[in-house]
């Protein structure tokens, strides 16, 4: 009779190695998700975030000087002229804040453009109005869609996209490594397409994210969801079964952190802060803004960064196609040499169990896949 499972302590002993090895990927995603975020959101804090005080006597100058002075870093302030002006920074999005002094205290503020800022810039201003013995009145210039309250839902959309991607990149890298790379570049690509258009359908008519500029939203996400997919599929043919670990870490651990759905650059380690300027997240979140909520201010710069990745997706898979080639023309010339007879040897031996044509290296290859696949899954 044969063994049990527990019959072979050699193999009892293998088998508990190859879990423990699996076990490497979810640790080292633990790791660096704890890492990225407690790190991007456990403490934020703001530093130089730009507030306006309005008027341009004696009094508004040292109100403005005072803030600056209290806040050690904390706040950028700075006076301008008129409610107009101020109005404009806020829609330009070059200030967080605007405070009107005066018998009834007023503060402008946008949380179009962060929620959370708005929130930090109402606290400072309320104590000020408290100070003055009065309460402080708040008029939001650039209010989110009534589908979005909180100004999250613009995050969370960004979530649901990037996961679709980069799950996708695990199929398609996974179990179609054997097709020809043409077909997996046309996989992503449509891949790609099918995210992008949920994700409008996330935006507009299921949740009402947005009440206008849908259209140019569904073309930046298919941007966005291209460039991962892309990535991801060329990284692939060089990280096999550490892709799915290396696309969380660039478009979820460093992506999510940076990409200022949560906090803006002002209230995160610099960091982060200096991610937030070029990584395709933020392109995709602040270019989405800038297009439905400030007229598409600054939306020329967001649109370049999603490019940018979408450039560097197609440079991946060349560079994975010219991997690729090289390995072809290496394992046929390894091919040809197997089949040149050495001097008195005797017919081609057959394969393990007799079978002609079928190599242990053909096998192991065969593991191999098996295994990455496991691996995709575990990732995924």
């Amino acid at each position: 009779m044969s063994a049990g499972p527990n019959g072979a302590p050699g193999a009892t002993a293998g088998a508990l190695r190859h879990v423990l090895g699996h076990l490497v990927t979810p640790l080292l995603m633990c790791v660096g998700m704890g890492l990225a975020y407690l790190g991007a959101f456990h403490a934020p804090e703001p530093h130089d975030l730009r507030v306006d005080v309005v008027g341009s006597g004696v009094s508004a100058h040292v109100l403005a000087q005072t803030l600056q002075d209290r806040g050690d870093g904390a706040l950028s302030v700075r006076t301008v002229a008129d409610r107009d002006t101020a109005v404009n920074h806020l829609r330009t999005q070059r200030s967080y804040g605007a405070y009107l002094p005066g018998k009834t205290p007023r503060l402008l503020v946008a949380t179009a453009s962060s929620d959370t800022s708005a929130t930090v810039v109402q606290k400072v201003f309320t104590e000020v109005a408290a100070g003055q013995g009065a309460p402080l009145e708040v008029v939001d210039v650039a209010p989110t869609a009534d589908g979005d309250p909180t100004g999250q839902g613009l995050f969370f959309l960004l979530v649901a996209v990037s996961i679709g991607s980069y799950a996708s990149v695990a199929v398609i890298g996974g179990a179609g490594a054997v097709l020809a790379l043409r077909l997996r570049a046309a996989l992503a690509l449509g891949a790609s397409l099918v995210v992008s258009v949920i994700g409008a359908v996330f935006a507009g008519p299921l949740f009402g994210l947005v009440d206008h500029g849908l259209g140019g939203l569904w073309a930046m996400a298919w941007l966005y969801s291209a460039a991962i997919l892309l990535i991801g599929v060329g990284l692939h043919t060089f990280l096999k079964r550490w892709t799915t670990l290396g696309v969380m870490v660039l478009f979820v651990m460093l992506n999510f952190t940076s990409s200022g759905g949560v906090f803006r650059p002002e209230l995160q380690p610099g960091f982060f802060g200096a991610l937030h300027a070029f990584w395709n997240g933020a392109g995709f979140l602040e270019g989405v803004r800038g297009h439905v909520y400030f007229g598409g201010h600054g939306l020329g710069g967001h649109v370049l960064v999603l490019a940018f990745w979408f450039v560097a997706g197609l440079a991946a898979m060349g560079a994975a196609g010219l991997a690729e080639a090289r390995r072809r023309r290496e394992a046929a010339g390894r091919g040809r040499e197997a089949e040149v007879p050495l001097p008195g040897a005797g017919p081609a031996s057959k394969g393990a169990g007799g079978a002609p044509g079928v190599s242990g290296a053909s096998r192991a290859s065969k593991g191999e896949g098996a295994e990455e696949e496991m691996e995709e899954a575990v990732g995924v």
